[in-house]
């Protein structure tokens, strides 16, 4: 792999790596490119005619898709079958196939999951072995009667029982939805009594920077509240002594009556219900949004294709069950790729420990948060002794992934890795854009939409804007893992109003973005999160680009806030330990954002917090804090990592001058 300048000066938009030819000669994508070629009957000489074609042809495409991938099932006679409105379009409508399935097709005793827990547990599962447990738990799970279309929740930790669970009841025809054992019990049952579970498998604890944290309380509480539920199954993560229940049984308990064998796929259409995935709840009830079983189409595009998975890769992703990455994760799997696992807090015992962990692992794929990368460049982490030469592909999703973080990759953690930025939603579980490999690299931006996805920007007329100028992320056309809808929405109004209702007939994201003038993408925050001092929408990415090299504050959230008949911008700050926010630092944070954007991006007011409250999936919570801050109730607090943090927004003097 060649870097075409400099990292260290490297400045915004420049190219800062693109493959040499052999290693894009190498990739999945170059193979599917001819492949395609092939099927098309005509030259497809490179991406941009490849994603073209995507677009132009769709039942063609995703045709070559599933054969190339190897989709395990009767696709059937029909590829798509089109409706008046895009989101009743179905996919592979005669289709018969079972996701797990698609899955857990490897056998052997290499390493289908290798698992760590911080500095405390390490486990790993042969092909061979994941195949036994997951027999045994169907075993389980039909004898509580779990048959096609039940609902089998999950509250536990990222460890391979999770996997497992997943795998055995969508094998069943069941269908799967968990959340991250860091819940309280209110924000457990908001999720799950909507979709009445017959069985919940949990854990008696987790562990999280060096803590253990108990939740049997918690189990008994939420199973009292749960009144669908016929079975509680716990794993002793921790090894606490189970509370005595009629419904609660351990997992020993569970799998003691069940020898191992072969997992059960029954086949079933590519619309059936796969998962439920819930948005984050901080602004009310979780929305549980449905995912068909024709989500392995679109998966297996985006492992093989844009992130250059093949079989024998190890593939991490840093996640929590509560974000749809797990999902993700986990269909790595269907690449016949050993899929790793981590529990517990990134950053401890030390601020590098994943990075232990994929040198001693030999990790091809490192994904994570953008915060994870903008965390190590702010702890001075310098990786460049390191042997991570088995690093292809350094991923990071989850919020924009700011230009100093480019540089910090090439400069300071692996200058040969093809960094993918990437963005989508638990909404599609799937990305919008992403990686391209046989493309370039460049600074700030998202190289390039996803093949198939036919992505554009609009301003508030319902028209495409000139690349440079920021509108609204849409989809134009259908795409196999738009949700199935979602569950109690029986005529689908709430739905459609999600997605459908600002643009006719076209999804629109919600996402404040701009193609560039290279056909890249930059994401600049949620529309919905936008400021708009003066009436001009600012994306919040942008201002929080622009004090990225002050090393005095770790992070930032900015709002806007009505003030005087107008909205004006507030940026709270938190800063590094010792630091304190005097006038000399506010002076620098508005001279580096004026500088950096315009004058209209500078806050009217900067302001010290202790902490920044987030999502449990790592993203920032403006919303929130908006709504707190100009008055409005904040719902749910409680499906927030932190939400103690929102007190220190309550009453703060300053926002009142």
């Amino acid at each position: 792999m060649t870097s075409t300048i400099e990292p260290s000066a490297a400045q915004e938009h420049e190219i800062i790596w693109r493959p040499s030819p052999e290693v894009a000669g190498a990739s999945e994508m170059e193979r599917f490119r001819s492949f395609s070629e092939a099927r098309a009957g005509r030259a497809l000489p490179d991406f941009a005619a490849l994603y073209a074609w995507s677009i132009a042809a769709p039942e063609a495409f995703w045709d070559a898709v599933w054969d190339f991938a190897e989709i395990r099932g009767d696709k059937g006679a029909r590829i798509i079958e089109p409706a008046a409105h895009i989101k009743d379009w179905r996919f592979f409508p005669d289709a018969s196939l079972n996701f797990a399935e698609n899955l857990l097709w490897k056998r052997g005793d290499a390493d289908a999951i290798i698992f760590e827990c911080e500095d405390k547990m390490r486990r790993r599962l042969s092909w061979d072995e994941l195949a036994a447990l997951v027999s045994r738990i169907q075993q389980g799970l039909a004898a509580e009667g779990v048959r096609p279309g039940d609902r089998v929740a999950g509250l536990l930790p990222n460890i391979p029982e999770a996997i497992a669970f997943m795998l055995a009841a969508v094998g069943l025809g069941a269908t799967w939805s968990c959340a991250s054992p860091d819940f309280g019990p209110s924000g457990v049952v908001d999720r799950f009594c909507q979709i009445e579970p017959v069985v919940l498998v949990t854990c008696d604890g987790y562990v999280y920077a060096g803590k253990t944290h108990v939740i049997l309380d918690k189990v008994g509480e939420i199973v009292e509240r749960l009144p669908s539920l016929r079975r509680v199954v716990v794993v002793p993560y921790l090894g606490d002594a189970l509370p005595a229940h009629d419904k609660i049984v351990g997992l020993e308990a569970f799998l003691n009556p069940h020898p191992a064998g072969e997992p059960t796929f029954v086949r079933l259409p590519a619309d059936h219900p796969l998962y439920i995935l819930f948005s984050s709840g901080t602004t009310g009830v979780p929305k549980c949004i449905v995912h068909r079983a024709g989500l392995i189409v679109q998966h297996a595009k985006e492992h093989r294709l844009h992130c250059d998975i093949k079989e024998g890769d190890r593939v991490y992703w840093f996640t929590t069950l509560s974000w749809m990455m797990w999902n993700w994760l986990a269909s790595a799997l269907s690449a016949g790729a050993t899929v790793m696992l981590y529990d517990g807090s990134p950053f401890h015992p030390t601020p590098d420990v994943i990075l232990d962990y994929a040198e001693r692992e030999r990790f091809t794929l490192l994904g994570t948060s953008a915060r994870w990368i903008d965390a190590l460049r702010n702890a001075g982490v310098d990786a460049r002794d390191r042997d991570l030469s088995a690093v292809r592909v350094l991923a990071s999703t989850g919020s924009p992934l700011a230009p100093a973080n480019y540089a910090y990759v090439y400069d300071k953690l692996a200058p040969h890795v093809h960094l993918v930025s990437t963005s989508g939603g638990t909404d599609l579980c799937a990305s919008f854009v992403g990686g391209n490999p046989l493309g370039a690299v460049r600074v700030g931006e998202i190289e390039a939409p996803t093949l198939g996805m036919a992505v554009e920007i609009w301003g508030d007329d319902g028209k495409p804007v000139p690349p440079g100028v920021k509108g609204e992320l849409v989809c134009t056309k259908a795409f196999p893992s738009m949700p199935l809808g979602f569950w109690n929405d029986p005529d689908g109004s709430r739905y459609f109003d999600a997605y459908y209702a600002r643009f006719d007939n076209v999804w629109h994201h919600g996402d404040f973005a701009e193609v560039t003038q290279h056909g890249g993408y930059v994401i600049h925050g949620r529309s919905d999160a936008t400021l708009n001092p003066g009436g001009v929408r600012i994306g919040t990415a942008e201002l929080y680009a622009q004090i990225e090299g002050i090393a005095e504050i770790l992070e930032a959230l900015a709002i806007g806030q009505t003030f005087e008949h107008d909205t004006r911008i507030v940026l709270f700050v938190r800063l590094q330990p010792g630091v304190t926010l005097d006038d000399a630092l506010v002076d620098r944070i508005k001279t580096a954002i004026r500088t950096g954007a315009t004058p209209r991006h500078v806050p009217a007011k900067v302001i010290a917090v202790p902490d920044i409250p987030r999502t449990k999936s790592g993203k920032v919570v403006e919303i929130a804090v908006r709504d707190l801050v100009n008055g409005r109730e904040v719902k749910n607090a409680d499906a927030l990592a932190n939400p103690e943090a929102l007190t220190h927004f309550r009453d703060i003097a300053a926002l009142r001058s």
